[in-house]
């Protein structure tokens, strides 16, 4: 691995997808995200981390999103739902933090402009 963040996280799990070497992760991410993988009991995916603005760009992330400065994660926890995710994160952070619900995944950012919630599933 190319550098361990924690017991759990590896820097390349959060780099920028189209290989331009951004790979920064806020150390109070890394901090929730085991948090979640303690309380759970379960390995955390991370699917999107770190986003250059041309990545970010090309998935229609937003203009200035929490992923471009290296606080964000879309992750999955293993054999827990989305919404399970999400209920755990309000309770225990309920003042701070962005948590945003899709469909498979969660997306958890440590925002500093105070919380904010959004649910982003589709409607089936």
């Amino acid at each position: 691995m190319s550098g361990n963040l924690s017991e759990n996280f590896d820097r390349s799990e959060f780099a920028c997808h189209d290989n331009c070497g951004f790979d920064t992760v806020d150390v109070e991410l890394i901090q929730v995200l085991e948090d979640l993988r303690h309380h759970f009991n379960s390995p955390v995916h991370v699917d999107d981390g770190c986003r250059c603005p041309a990545h970010n760009a090309s998935v229609g992330g937003e203009p200035h999103s929490q992923h471009m400065l290296g606080r964000a994660a879309d992750i999955r926890v293993e054999g827990v739902e989305p919404n399970q995710v999400q209920e755990y994160m309000m309770e225990t952070y309920p003042n701070e933090y962005g948590v945003g619900r899709y469909d498979t995944f969660t997306h958890v950012d440590t925002r500093t402009s105070g919380p904010a919630r959004w649910d982003l599933r589709s409607s089936k």
